[in-house]
Formats: structure tokens, sequence, C-alpha cells
């Protein structure tokens, strides 16, 4: 692996992370970095090289767009059809390229702010390279979370470097996260620090943004590998060498019978940043499990 915990923290969740990008017809594909006051601050961050200044579309640029992601997306729609996955939980394009309804307007569908800071707030200080019209072309970047901090990871695809740490926040300075649905396969999020300034990310999986958003608020019993029996170490070591070559080191969840549940994210070459999710569930023993009423 390209990154490992310290001795003291224990590893939580790992996903690909990048700023999202708008969905709806005026932003489609835009984004922007905003003070509460909704000025442009990407010029006054520090260390960033230049950008695009994006614009809302207009009527005529909108409907050229609706025309390219129908193209774009029609193979991966009709696999769907096909596989009979249309959306479902862990499916790398969802039902379609856009899914859910706009839960904030102003946010969403006027504007897609993925930055939402004022003067020397901690948003204000995540690393460039999370914005897919900077970083260098083959440069992914990661998001991590460990019992104790939330780090920023770069990579360069095809290297086996060690990867770069772009950035770390301790758990004290986040307030909350929240998965956004209305978004590319519903797999954004919103995290916000606890100075209040925000960022909107774009996980790769809707699973991801869900369990980042459940275990920063405290919703899931999220377990370090250490916690587990030697029999579902067994049985973890088992799942893993069933999936392929690059996959992220699983999470666990311990869910409200006992049970725990096992998910491990698999990049997808379909598309960059794009990852799908497989699991299972397991008991004491590491036993094959079923969940419970209030389970799942």
């Amino acid at each position: 692996m390209d990154w490992y915990p310290d001795a003291d923290e224990d590893l939580l969740l790992r996903t690909s992370a990048r700023f999202a990008g708008g969905q709806a017809a005026a932003v489609a594909g835009c984004r922007w970095f905003r003070d509460p006051q909704r000025n442009d601050i990407q010029g006054e961050l520090p260390g960033w090289p230049p950008g695009p200044v994006h614009t809302p579309r207009t009527t005529g640029d909108r409907a050229a767009r609706r025309t390219g992601r129908a193209l774009a997306f029609g193979i991966p729609l009709i696999a769907n059809l096909v596989a009979n996955i249309g959306g479902a939980a862990g499916s790398p394009f969802g039902s379609g390229p856009t899914t859910g309804k706009p839960e904030e307007r102003e946010n969403e569908v006027d504007d897609f702010p993925v930055m939402w800071a004022a003067p020397d707030t901690l948003a204000r200080t995540v690393p460039w390279q999370l914005d897919p019209d900077r970083r260098p072309e083959g440069y992914t970047t990661d998001l991590v979370l460990t019992s104790r901090r939330l780090l920023f990871l770069g990579t360069r695809t095809g290297t086996l470097d060690k990867a770069d740490v772009l950035a770390e926040y301790p758990r004290v300075s986040l307030a909350h996260a929240r998965r956004m649905r209305f978004s590319e396969v519903e797999a954004d999020v919103k995290v916000t620090f606890a100075d209040g300034s925000w960022i909107r990310l774009f996980t790769g999986n809707p699973d991801s943004a869900e369990r980042l958003a459940e275990i920063l608020d405290g919703t899931v019993d999220a377990l370090p590998e250490s916690d587990l029996t030697p029999g579902q170490r067994d049985r973890v070591t088992r799942f893993l060498a069933d999936l392929p070559a690059g996959t992220r080191p699983p999470t666990f969840t311990r869910l409200a019978s006992g049970i725990v549940l096992v998910e491990a994210r698999v990049p997808l070459k379909a598309g960059q940043d794009l990852h799908e999710t497989h699991s299972i569930l397991m008991g004491p023993s590491g036993e094959p499990a079923k969940p419970q009423p209030g389970d799942l």
C-alpha cells in the first residue's frame, strides 16, 4: 500500500475524492469557490495555480451538453439495464449520469460552490490537487479517515511511489458530513468544518459518500481491523483474495445486531475516480451472516 496510518491510529475509510461538478443544466460541469457573500475566491487561495473561470451555461450550451451526456452514458445505461442493476447500491453508474433531486437550489441549480469559506477558515486550506481542472494529468486524490484525523493523499497513476500527504485535519476540526444525492451517481458529500466552512467532494461511489457521512456524524460504529476476531480476520483475508489488484483497504462497520459489514472499494476502468463496492456480512467467528431488522 502507498500509505499507512501511524501506530496510534486506525484506518476507518479510504476513498477517491475530488471537487464535485455541477449537474443542473445551468451549472453542468462547473464549480466555484465562494465566500459567504458568494464572491469568487479562487484567486485568493495561496499557492493555487490558475484555473478556468466558469460561467453559467446558456440555453444553447445546455442543449449541446444534454446530447453529449446521452452519448457518453448510453453504453453504461444499456449495460445497467441488461445486468438488471439499474441504480442498486454499489453500481458504478446508478440510474443515469445524474440522480436524486436538488436539496439546496441555491447551491446546486443556480450556483455550484464546492468551497464555502470566509477568510482564515479551514476550507481554504484544502489542497488544490482536489480540483480536476488543476491537478496534473494522471494524478488522483484520495480522502482517508482515521480514528484521529482526515487526510488528503495524492498518487500518480501507474506508479508504486509513496502517496503524497497533501493536507490533514484533526477529527475535532470536523463538524459533520452530509451525502448530497443530486450528484453524479449520488456520490457527492459535503464536509463541514467546525468553523462553518465546507467543501463538496465527489467520492466515486454512493456507498463511500454515505459511509463517510455516517462515520463523521457518529451514526454507525466503525471498527478498526484490530477489533476483529481471528475468525473474522481470516474471512476478510479470503474475501480480499478474490478481488483484483488495486482494491482499497476494507472498512468495517458493526451493525445494530452485532454482525460486521465489510466493504472493499475497487477502482473501475470505466472512468477515473469511479469505483464499485464489494461487501460481505459476517458473524463473530467470521461465518456468513444475514442482516437483521434495523441493520440496513
